[in-house]
């Protein structure tokens, strides 16, 4: 709870300061801007959480989001249903972590490794994918070849969303907003859908993580995984779920992206993603070494770094500064996990 609460102090810090930058930074639209961002984040943030509570990392999620994209665009670009596609994606999803867990638990390899590997394998992918005619593959199925046909194009394309007016849904669910503004008469309240949606996941990783077997089992083999499989727990398939959920999510984040594009690169969709991910979820104290962290102080980690990227513009902070400012967040939110450790061993020790 200490730590919640530490983390409530920054991110209050952060708010007052964007808030006393710039009369701009206090309007409704700012706000709207802000709690979108954090919503399309958080989705990211809240799947990595699952891994690092295991004591792994996921460095594939920004392409896995770009893979996500173009692949969604694509099918529906070849006139597939929205819903194949959706469904098809966050299967994909699924299958990508599916490998992630199997190579981890059952090849023994490092986590840092397999998801390193994969940001360059599935960014690589995104590429290729769109280089295929897929037109001319279609026609040789049917008719044969086409003479003088190629099977790749020259280079990479940008992939845009083909047939909007077909995803209004998914639309709503990305740009629109919850018109709790509407009804009560007061703009502050209108809050964006991505918001709404990850407060929804939220809930359900709460409940997953907090409320039984499943997030007890987490805990245990992050903490210790030696003694949690001692203990009777098959860490091998809890780890493989975890790396499941994180790119799942990840395939969501894709979607959405597309939709709020709507036109994906495959050279930069994503780019910094697994960055904003695992950033947003050490400052909310989630410990690298695995075992620790909750979910309330996942969200509020999650709204750093949106309130960092506000106050650098609002601030007149040079842009080029960005990253900088979110690499001193991230070193300053590790040096507060290492202390807090630190801390709790020696009052246990005092204790014993």
């Amino acid at each position: 709870m200490n730590r919640v609460l530490g983390v409530f102090a920054v991110v209050a810090i952060i708010y007052l300061g964007l808030m006393s930058s710039d009369p701009q930074a206090r309007s409704p639209e700012n706000h709207q801007n802000l709690e979108r961002r954090i919503g399309e984040w958080g989705i990211l943030t809240l799947g990595v959480g699952f891994v690092i509570l295991t004591g792994g990392i996921d460095l594939s999620i920004g392409s896995v989001v770009c893979l996500s994209a173009v692949s969604f665009g694509l099918i529906l670009e070849n006139n597939g249903p929205p819903w194949l596609a959706f469904m098809g994606v966050l299967a994909m999803g699924s299958i990508i972590g599916l490998i992630h867990g199997f190579l981890i638990t059952r090849l023994n390899l490092q986590p840092f490794i397999v998801t390193l590997c994969g940001l360059f394998i599935y960014r690589g992918f995104a590429q290729l994918l769109t280089q295929i005619n897929f037109g001319t593959i279609g026609a040789a199925l049917t008719t044969g070849w086409p003479e003088n046909a190629r099977l790749l194009r020259d280079s990479s394309r940008n992939i845009g969303l083909a047939h909007p007016e077909n995803l209004a849904w998914l639309t709503t669910l990305q740009k629109g907003n919850f018109p709790l503004g509407e009804w009560t008469g007061i703009v502050w309240l209108d809050i964006p859908n991505p918001l709404i949606l990850f407060i929804v996941l939220a809930i359900a990783a709460y409940i997953a993580l907090e409320c039984g077997a499943f997030g007890r089992r987490i805990h245990a083999l992050g903490y210790n995984e030696q003694a949690a499989r001692y203990a009777g727990i098959d860490t091998a398939s809890h780890k493989i779920a975890c790396y499941v959920i994180c790119s799942t999510l990840a395939a969501l984040g894709g979607i959405l992206f597309l939709v709020k594009v709507p036109s994906a690169a495959p050279a930069s969709a994503g780019n910094w993603y697994e960055l904003y991910a695992i950033t947003g979820a050490v400052l909310g104290g989630f410990s690298l070494r695995g075992g620790e962290g909750s979910i309330l102080g996942l969200a509020l980690g999650t709204a750093i770094l949106p309130l960092l990227r506000s106050l650098v513009i609002f601030a007149g902070i040079p842009s080029d500064l960005e990253f900088m400012v979110i690499g001193v967040a991230l070193l300053l939110g590790t040096v507060a996990d290492e202390l807090l450790r630190r801390g709790s061993m020696s009052g246990v020790r005092r204790a014993g």
